[in-house]
């Protein structure tokens, strides 16, 4: 028999991510699994989805809390939604995928581009 296992995000006193761990399948047991762990911690704990990105489940499944959970993130209650830290302090937040979105679109030729928050703008890296 296989058994899903799930992930659950512990959240410091501000929202802030400070730990994920592998745990039971939701379904499994017939226990509240964030409540356990936030008991046996106790720190609130959080079910994050590995494979769910700006609001999408990677494979067609229902998107979970629009983003893994990675350590720095916060978990924002109003939106349900892990936000990961903000990049750049020019970027701002999309509200349907809860990712951070440069205020000018990255060229799509296909090249290599970092971000240059001075001059807000994508520049080329070597070999694109």
């Amino acid at each position: 028999m296989v058994i899903d296992m799930a992930h659950y995000a512990f959240l410091d006193e501000n929202n802030v991510v400070t730990e994920v761990i592998v745990g039971k399948d939701e379904n499994e047991g017939g226990i509240d699994w964030e409540q356990h762990y936030g008991e046996f911690r106790g720190q609130v704990c959080k079910r994050t989805s590995y494979n769910t990105i700006g609001g999408i489940h990677t494979n067609g499944g229902t998107p979970f809390r629009k983003n893994y959970a990675g350590i720095g993130y916060t978990y924002n209650a109003v939106r349900d939604a892990f936000i990961p830290p903000q990049p750049y302090e020019s970027w701002v937040l999309d509200d349907v995928t809860c990712q951070w979105t440069a205020p000018v679109a990255m060229p799509s030729d296909g090249g290599r581009y970092l971000w240059n928050e001075s001059n807000q703008s994508w520049e080329a890296q070597d070999g694109s």
